[in-house]
């Protein structure tokens, strides 16, 4: 059952949605029929890109294969954020995502550098549930140990996000969340210089300008962007500026070769306003009791490309790629129900802590797909390689300066220095068979081998030595998937893959030096199933609805055993759920087609319960109110449901995006109440509703203005324990932007 105390604007936000979603579906089942009826007498082949797009789509399932990877028979999708009418200027990921089903957003971080997604009852912290890219490699910390995406790209930057769930397991590594690659522009490829900027006003002193120039000469193409963007914030202290420059050529050095290399920088420096208590947030959610914390990024990661095809049938895609990159950040980080105040004795305020994190990986993939004959029909063979390692020097509870600026600069040594190393090798194999004109199937395996250490001291006591030793593991992880055409145009899908999450640094740190690490602690494992229907009809629908179930095991949690903390293998959770997506083109589907003149509209609903299914804990298992069995998991909404209306007319268009999710339990074993420190307690569901228009001039020139989160609903979508907290997270409430977009 859903609660009972979501809000009103919660609760008529989810109505919305189902009624939406009923008659969208009923659409697609009434045109389903007509287009079954219509190919009872027709056998078609599969083909590598099953569907037919409308003219409108801005949201597609990828292709059977996609450069040298197979992606049949998973839940797939691509966006292309500059067709989505999202605010590209603050990265505004609800938007961007929209038609997603079923993505979870933490909108806490108003600077847009760090996207906080997940889905199907996972944790949306940076994204660390999902493997997070930029033109095929990977842009995190450390895939293994800490796998927090820190980096974002500009929007504006994105020609498409590829996002696959479960399913991208074995191509891309072990991730229950799935696959995120940001996709960025290339060259213009009929001239030699082509040049694009978008320049934004906005509320707040928001401020963002983007150009890039690109284009073609010869053999050689380029892509080049520098990136603003800097606020004041809507709450307090909560002002950031953030720069991002990329470069990216590609050589066409033969008709089988393709050489290239690209490197992005960023440096973000984020005043962090802190968390509020709940009586704080009712009263103003605007309002900041910290001053003096900060946040400071400086990102660089690049590759190393080539992409060979000696025949026809077969291609090869080598990646060598890096990040060398830094987290720092200073603050006051006490519980946020403890003020930061002047000593009354020195007059001066309260030396604060200083963190600091530098990381440094790099890594290679390889990947192959053949084509080859299988029972006389066209079969795709896909083979992958990586060898990857990482770094982490981690400097914490320095004693920073009594100051109010971003002075990362300590006094005497870090109380904890720690380092952390991974070494990862795979290897990866999947098949596409097609068993007849219509049914297909891939199965496939990955073999992992990981070596991770912690070497250091967690402070500077003689007992806070730490030495993990080596831990070594080696995981074979299997998957299959199955995809059989329904019609020209619908396709059924299924998945299973297998998954796991490595165990992370922070797991393998003791807090203290009375905790003690389990020394058999085992990764989290488990498994995604997907089962679902997707495709287009006459052009003007677009749908994909389908359930899934997903499986985690070996959570990692502490408990207390012979009166010390024991870090281990803890419980296990449980996550089933829905994600419907439809989409009209209601002129087109009414016999209409006029270029000039459009009507859409979409809706996205994800249904979602997660629970846990066991919890290993003896403190607890004896107290049937504490107990944590059955108990929903943290920052799982059971709903998630986002509405668009598009009208085009000429050069006006004009969109609504209606954005409803359930409230959540931030802790696991669900706390109603708030408690003082406002780290745990119900957050409540929230529905938000973003507008704009935009005018064309001409095909090259536009100007949009829009209002974000309109009628300017107080929300939060996060508590935070320590850092950028503790206490609850506000989202920002109305905003508008102004947008010039002009190429040439």
């Amino acid at each position: 059952m859903f609660r009972a105390s979501v809000s009103k604007h919660s609760r008529v936000g989810h109505t919305i949605g189902l009624c939406s979603l009923c008659v969208l579906t009923f659409i697609v089942l009434n045109n389903t029929s007509i287009a079954q009826s219509a190919d009872t007498s027709v056998v078609h082949e599969l083909r590598p890109a099953e569907v037919t797009a409308p003219v409108n789509r801005t949201a597609q399932p990828m292709a059977d294969t996609v450069g040298a990877v197979i992606m049949a028979g998973k839940r797939t999708t691509v966006i292309h954020p500059g067709a989505q009418r999202a605010d590209l200027s603050v990265n505004l990921a609800r938007q961007v995502f929209a038609k997603v089903p079923g993505i979870n957003v933490w909108e806490n971080d108003g600077s847009g550098a760090q996207l906080g997604i997940a889905a199907r009852g996972l944790s949306p912290n940076r994204s660390w549930e999902f493997n997070m890219r930029q033109n095929g490699h990977d842009i995190c910390a450390d895939v293994f140990g800490y796998p927090e995406a820190y980096f974002t790209p500009p929007m504006e930057a994105v020609d498409r996000i590829e996002v696959v769930r479960g399913g991208a397991s074995l191509a891309y590594g072990p991730q229950f969340g799935g696959m995120v690659n940001f996709q960025i522009k290339r060259g213009a490829s009929d001239r030699p210089l082509a040049f694009e900027t978008r320049q934004t006003l906005g509320a707040f002193g928001s401020m963002n300008s983007y150009n890039a120039l690109g284009g073609t000469k010869g053999r050689w193409n380029y892509y080049t962007y520098l990136h603003h963007r800097g606020a004041e914030g809507w709450r307090g202290n909560s002002r950031y500026t953030t720069t991002t420059a990329y470069g990216a050529l590609e050589y066409q050095a033969s008709a089988k070769l393709k050489l290239g290399a690209q490197f992005t920088r960023m440096d973000l420096r984020s005043q962090q306003p802190g968390g509020l208590t709940d009586a704080t947030f009712s009263l103003d959610p605007r309002a900041s009791t910290r001053d003096r914390n900060w946040l400071l990024l400086p990102w660089h990661t690049g590759a190393i490309t080539a992409e060979f095809r000696p025949d026809a049938r077969t291609i090869i895609d080598v990646k060598v790629f890096g990040t060398a990159s830094e987290r720092n950040s200073i603050g006051f980080l006490k519980a946020i129900n403890q003020p930061d105040t002047v000593d009354r004795a020195t007059g001066e305020f309260a030396a604060r802590q200083v963190d600091r994190d530098t990381y440094a990986n790099v890594g290679l993939e390889a990947r192959m797909r053949h084509g080859w004959r299988f029972l006389k029909r066209d079969a795709q063979l896909a083979i992958g390689l990586r060898g990857y390692g990482a770094s982490t020097h981690r400097r914490q509870q320095g004693t920073g300066s009594i100051g109010s600026d971003a002075d990362i600069a300590v006094t005497g040594a870090y109380n904890r220095e720690l380092d952390f190393t991974t070494s990862n090798g795979a290897f990866y194999v999947e098949n596409l068979f097609r068993l007849s004109d219509r049914l297909s199937i891939t199965p496939g395996a990955r073999i992992e081998h990981i070596v991770s250490r912690v070497d250091g001291r967690i402070n500077n006591s003689g007992a806070g030595a730490v030495d993990s030793g080596e831990r070594q593991r080696d995981r074979v992880l299997f998957g299959a998937g199955a995809q059989m055409r329904a019609t020209t145009s619908t396709s059924i899908y299924a998945n299973f893959s297998e998954a796991y999450r490595p165990v992370l640094y922070s797991d393998l740190t003791p807090s203290a030096t009375t905790d003690v690490i389990d020394p058999g602690l085992r990764d989290a494992s488990g498994y995604n199933i997907d089962l679902g229907y997707r495709g287009d009809l006459h052009k003007a629908i677009t749908f994909d609805v389908g359930a899934y179930f997903l499986s985690y095991d070996n959570r990692i949690g502490t408990v207390l055993r012979d009166g010390v903390n024991y870090r281990t293998n803890i419980g296990k959770s449980v996550s089933t759920g829905v994600e419907a997506y439809a989409e009209a083109d209601v002129l087109r589907l009414f016999g209409a087609d006029k270029q000039d003149r459009r009507i859409s509209i979409f809706g996205s609903y994800g249904f979602n319960d997660t629970r846990y299914t066991r919890w290993n804990d003896p403190a607890l298992a004896e107290d049937p109110v504490k107990r944590i069995e059955n108990k929903r998991v943290e920052y799982a909404p059971r709903w998630t449901f986002r509405s668009g209306l598009t009208w085009r007319e000429r050069r006006f268009t004009a969109s609504m995006l209606v954005n409803a999710v359930d409230g959540v339990y931030t802790d696991a074993a669900n706390t109603e109440k708030p408690n003082a420190a406002a780290t745990a307690g119900w957050i409540q569901g929230y529905t938000l509703l973003d507008a704009s228009a935009t005018w064309s001039f001409t095909q090259d020139v536009q100007i949009t203005a829009g209002v974000n989160n309109a009628t300017d609903e107080a929300y939060a979508t996060r508590r935070a324990g320590g850092y950028p907290g503790p206490g609850l997270l506000p989202g920002t409430g109305r905003a508008w932007y102004l947008t010039l977009a002009a190429k040439f």
